[in-house]
């Protein structure tokens, strides 16, 4: 915390499970790399193909990045999206 209370960084955090067209999974990985709010990003196995954790300054800022940027990378198929609440 700063002075007087604020937050210091970003506050909004997201978790995305990605299935990716078949064969796609790796050109996705490098889109999402390209992404300054993409922090982590792994392949998996099972009914989804890639994890990503973002961090964005606040939730419009990450709902902006999902719909325009990530939902928008060629070899993407779906999302689903995991809001991190903060620390009570």
């Amino acid at each position: 915390m700063a002075d007087g209370g604020l937050m210091e960084g970003p506050i909004a955090l997201a978790i995305m499970l990605i299935v990716a067209e078949p064969g796609k999974e790796n050109d996705v990985m490098n889109s999402l790399s390209n992404l300054d709010e993409v922090i982590e990003a792994h392949m998996l196995f099972g009914e989804y193909d890639i994890f990503a954790k973002l961090t964005c300054l606040d939730f419009g800022s990450l709902s902006t990045i999902v719909v325009t940027k990530i939902r928008n990378i060629e070899g993407i198929e779906s999302t689903k999206t995991f809001t991190i609440a903060p620390t009570l």
